[in-house]
């Protein structure tokens, strides 16, 4: 294997851009400075303390040339209205403010400032690359970040942040360890860079606690245009045991949809060869947008945080999704967005829960959160509590408190569960993986 420099600096720093590439540049680090400086929030402060609504906020891109995930506010919308139809929470109403971050960093840093200028008491159930913008600003006002998508390392590692799944680190790991029993030689396709040298350790911690060997580390060039000598190559790694099926891991970001278009054409002559990836990656969104039953990630393994979305625990989800946004489809409930802000709004509500009569701001938000509670999410995930160094503290991930995955494969253009049914536990994975 070449080019392996395994720093936990530069893994974290991949963990930033799990579906396209989004380095802060000096002048959008400055602006995101200016606007912090200018949020004019004491911290801690804000929220309602008397018999109002409570305010929260959940943003997401929308529109973009690249990643969109709509579905997000409109399922924040639609539990908001499920909610205040039966009463509101603890006798107050939930007021959600939504906010488009334009999947660009000053986006991102003026949704965080908006939070502060609306005095919400949580971000929730949200989407964004640009922890390093949104962040700051969020701190400086005292605003808790309950439930990211799990797009950023700094939901991993913020005190602020409160997640409700395990990230990048999780799925890779779990990958790794879902292919060790479902494939033969595995072929790992990443990026010629620093942060691209990071991903054969978590994926072979991953393969190795399934009893299986090291992928094989192909390096390809970041901005390629396509990838026809490379799923040559790959293909060639994934047949070398033509007793044994095969697998392909594309691990390129913003680029993986290029490569699998091409490798759709290099596979004609092997069809056995099977594909994996993960849901920071690919999701049901991209699946359906790059043609479903007939498109390149037909038949790809896929690990996921939560179960699928024909579970039964998702029959509460779907039954206000039905009563609340019949007809809305930007809301679809196999959408691993949506399942986040649903599974977030959980938290809010077990919070707003335990603070019952009393003041609810920011500050009693976030202390809620930190001392103690634990919040079932009627077992889409483990009971979620945040303590103030997590297991994975050893490895700089202090605030990742869910490393459950399940394993997923595309069926008819669908993500269904492969194999059987259930959950793994990654984080004894985690620990012994080298990224230190």
């Amino acid at each position: 294997m070449t080019g392996r420099r395994r720093t936990r600096s530069t893994f974290l720093r991949f963990l930033h851009r799990p579906v396209r590439g989004a380095a802060l540049s000096t002048g959008a680090l400055a602006a995101c400075v200016s606007l912090t400086a200018g949020c004019g929030v004491v911290p801690g402060v804000t929220g309602d303390s008397g018999d109002g609504p409570v305010t929260v906020m959940t943003w997401a891109p929308d529109g973009t040339d690249a990643t969109n995930k709509p579905g997000m506010p409109a399922m924040a919308r639609a539990y908001a209205r499920w909610i205040n139809a039966r009463g509101g929470i603890g006798g107050r109403k939930l007021k959600v403010l939504t906010c488009n971050d334009h999947n660009d960093s000053i986006g991102a840093a003026r949704c965080a400032r908006r939070a502060a200028k609306e005095d919400v008491v949580a971000v929730v159930g949200s989407y964004s690359q640009f922890g390093d913008s949104y962040f700051a600003p969020l701190e400086g006002a005292g605003i808790p970040y309950i439930g990211g998508y799990g797009a950023t390392n700094e939901e991993l590692t913020r005190a602020y942040s409160y997640p409700v799944n395990g990230g990048q680190p999780a799925l890779l790991a779990g990958l790794g360890k879902a292919l060790a029993g479902n494939c033969g030689p595995v072929a790992l396709v990443r990026p010629d860079s620093i942060a691209g040298d990071e991903l054969p350790a978590v994926l072979d911690a991953g393969l190795k606690a399934g009893g299986h060997a090291e992928a094989d580390d192909l390096l390809a060039a970041e901005d390629a245009t396509e990838y026809g000598t490379m799923s040559d190559r790959a293909l060639k790694a994934a047949t070398a045991d033509p007793a044994k099926k095969g697998c392909v891991v594309p691990a390129l970001g913003d680029r993986n949809d290029t490569f699998m278009d091409s490798f759709r054409r290099a596979r004609e002559d092997h069809p056995a060869v099977r594909t994996a990836t993960v849901m920071g990656s690919v999701d049901q969104t991209t699946i359906n947008a790059t043609g479903g039953a007939s498109g390149p990630y037909e038949g790809a393994y896929i690990t996921g945080w939560y179960p699928v979305a024909s579970d039964p625990r998702w029959d509460r989800m779907k039954k206000v999704i039905n009563e609340e946004a019949f007809g809305d489809n930007r809301i679809d409930p196999a959408d691993a967005g949506v399942q986040t802000t649903w599974i977030a709004y959980t938290v809010l509500k077990a919070v707003l829960e335990r603070i019952g009569t009393g003041s609810v701001t920011a500050d009693t938000v976030r202390r809620t959160l930190d001392h103690g509670i634990a919040v079932g999410t009627g077992g889409l995930t483990p009971t979620l509590e945040w303590p103030r160094s997590g297991k994975l503290a050893a490895i700089g991930l202090t605030r990742l408190v869910n490393a459950d995955v399940t394993l997923q494969v595309v069926r008819d253009g669908r993500l269904v569960t492969a194999g059987r049914s259930g959950t793994v536990d990654v984080t004894g994975t985690l620990e012994k993986a080298d990224i230190g």
